[in-house]
């Protein structure tokens, strides 16, 4: 073997056809995803959904605040199956709304972990607020709606550029 032959593959300088590597290997799982980066759409998405989260959660901790305070302002069906006093939904709306906001916050800083948090604490909360629709059925309504629009903005499969 010649001299520069020698030289070429110690410096890992290419060599015809073959690059001669550093001796570690990627995993195939980076493999897969080097030079991959998220489409905008996604990123929009994503920033969409912890605003969202944000307005939600904000809405749900106001309600909250609002049952607690003055709980006789909610009129409601005394025949409802899921009957709990207002104090009550009132103390939920405020933890629920609390920690939705602090999630959304996380969702926007780009932490993984606070998407599939968001997923649960919005699938939550739009429970809640369905059991919430004796008291103000609209407003329970377009929060479910707005609990399920982050769930999908959440979970939807992100495209790569």
């Amino acid at each position: 073997m010649s001299s520069a032959r020698g030289q070429a593959a110690q410096s890992g300088q290419e060599y015809g056809s073959y690059q001669q590597g550093s001796g570690y290997e990627m995993a195939p799982q980076e493999a897969r995803h080097a030079g991959r980066r998220s489409s905008p759409g996604s990123i929009a998405g994503s920033a969409l959904a912890g605003i969202l989260m944000i307005v939600g959660g904000t809405i749900a901790f106001l309600d909250g605040l609002a049952m607690v305070i003055k709980g006789g302002f909610f009129t409601f069906n005394s025949g409802y199956v899921y009957h709990w006093s207002t104090h009550g939904w009132g103390w939920t709306h405020l933890i629920v709304g609390a920690v939705i906001v602090a999630a959304g916050l996380c969702v926007l800083l780009g932490m993984v972990w606070a998407r599939a948090v968001g997923v649960f604490l919005a699938a939550g909360a739009a429970v809640v607020s369905f059991l919430t629709i004796p008291f103000y059925p609209i407003w329970s309504i377009i929060l479910v709606a707005m609990y399920v629009f982050i769930i999908w903005a959440l979970i939807a499969r992100r495209r790569t550029a």
